[in-house]
């Protein structure tokens, strides 16, 4: 394997620095080798001021021994600094707790190579650098022509390219090559004493061929699009009040108020309001919720997790029952039930945790956005979210509204800001009223920071929730 050789290991070594983690009684040992290169490009003030070239190498070594974790990393992959992190790793674990874990089971008898997630056409190294400059001052110049109310414009263009290479005790040996791009805008606007700002984003596991007109035009529509709203917005009464989502970026909220509470570390240890719930009915019949590792380029797919396990679609909710939560292979394990590829990390230096890829919930069969705005005589629409803040172990949640409207018999009337949406994750779940037919994966540059960051995408179609509490004056 190509990846082998990129770290200057053999086989051999492999397993003999699993065995140099097991030596004081451990149940598991795994490696995970990391070799990340990050480029970036910063336009400010019309001209390309600043670009960086990263790069990222070592291995973490973890050793499980009953409930007790071990771990540590090496910044190099010169052999004998990963037989000081094995060791350092075993001595880590070599304190167990009395509570054993589960025999650890191979997944090679069900092991299959999934579809490639990284549809790369152009690689990164082979595009002419000299292309970036131009794409984001044309970025620029595009959202100066068309909104003469253009204070100030950044935008960023950045690209990696990681080598993975992860082998464990059971001699499971397993490589990935992840390539992700990203373009981010922000741009800030100003009438008369007053200035606005709007940030968009593009980000996908693809190659340069992200580097092109339909995703520039993409980019300065939406910054210029609803510059007028801004300027318009005010903040309205607050109350309970039926709240319509819209399609794509709404999808921030499902993410974060009910799939955290999904991951199955929060319920093996109790600490969800979903715990030990699997099996019930949690919203109405014809609700799925998904979280998917593979979506092709989606910027939280992955052919394999950060644990060597095949990335896969895991349905949370079947049609308004809790099937399944999201696994490690620890979670997995302690459940007894197979790892569902949501194994993940930051990079080397961190132990991999239950975390989610792309979360979205599957278009309904109730009609279309205007029809569900239509069907509320008094509420609010919100298409944009931001600054959310989450209890796990109750799911009470507050989220920051960027953008929306007020709705009033039935149409969208006075466009809003400063607003708050609060609620409950399960009582939202269980108060959605209708879900209509136009899922979205938004493609924006979203990461989950649960103890580590690591990218996420997320999509909703429209639906209406028949009550939350909307915080106006």
């Amino acid at each position: 394997m190509k990846n082998i050789e990129r770290f200057a290991v053999t086989e051999d070594q492999l397993r003999a620095l699993v065995a140099e983690g097991l030596k004081d009684g451990g149940d598991w040992c795994d490696l995970y080798f990391e070799d990340t290169v990050y480029n970036d490009f910063l336009l400010r003030d019309s001209e390309v001021s600043s670009a960086g070239y990263h790069v990222d190498r070592g291995c973490g070594i973890r050793v499980l021994k009953g409930e007790k974790t071990g771990y540590a990393y090496a910044e190099s992959t010169a052999y004998e600094d990963l037989v000081r992190a094995a060791r350092t790793a075993a001595s880590i674990a070599s304190v167990a707790s009395a509570k054993a874990q589960p025999p650890f089971r191979s997944m090679s008898s069900a092991q299959v190579r999934p579809n490639d997630c990284y549809p790369v056409r152009l690689s990164w190294d082979s595009f002419d650098c000299g292309g970036f400059a131009p794409f984001l001052k044309g970025i620029e110049a595009g959202i100066r022509s068309r909104e003469s109310r253009t204070l100030k414009v950044i935008a960023m263009l950045s690209w990696s390219m990681s080598e993975i290479l992860m082998y464990n005790s059971l001699g499971e040996l397993t490589t990935d090559s992840r390539p992700l791009g990203s373009i981010s805008v922000q741009a800030v606007f100003r009438q008369g004493g007053r200035t606005e700002m709007v940030n968009v984003s593009r980000s996908l596991r693809t190659g340069a061929e992200l580097i092109c007109p339909e995703v520039a035009e993409d980019l300065i529509s939406r910054a210029v699009g609803g510059v007028d709203r801004l300027f318009e917005a005010r903040r309205p009464k607050g109350g309970q009040m039926p709240v319509v989502m819209g399609a794509g970026a709404s999808g921030i909220l499902l993410h974060e108020a009910m799939g955290h509470a999904f991951e199955a570390d929060f319920n093996r240890k109790g600490q969800s309001v979903f715990a030990g719930k699997t099996g019930t009915r949690i919203c109405r019949k014809g609700i799925n919720i998904i979280d998917d590792g593979t979506l092709p380029a989606s910027r939280g797919s992955c052919n394999y997790d950060d644990e060597g396990v095949p990335g896969q679609k895991t349905y949370m909710v079947t049609d308004g029952i809790l099937t399944s939560y999201l696994h490690d292979r620890i979670s997995a394990w302690s459940c007894g039930v197979p790892p569902t590829g949501n194994g993940r990390r930051e990079s080397f230096r961190y132990n991999p945790i239950p975390r989610m890829r792309a979360t979205y919930m599957e278009s309904g069969c109730d009609g279309s956005l205007d029809d569900l705005i239509a069907s509320v005589r008094q509420g609010i629409f919100v298409d944009q979210f931001a600054n959310g803040q989450v209890k796990i172990g109750e799911g009470d949640f507050t989220f920051y509204v960027k953008s929306g409207a007020l709705i009033e018999n039935g149409r969208l009337t006075m466009p809003v800001k400063d607003i708050n949406i609060i609620g409950n994750g399960p009582q939202a779940l269980a108060d959605i009223e209708a879900v209509a037919g136009d899922l979205r994966i938004d493609e924006s540059t979203w990461t989950c920071g649960k103890e580590q960051s690591v990218a996420v995408s997320c999509g909703i179609p429209s639906v209406l929730i028949g009550r939350l509490t909307v915080g106006g004056e």
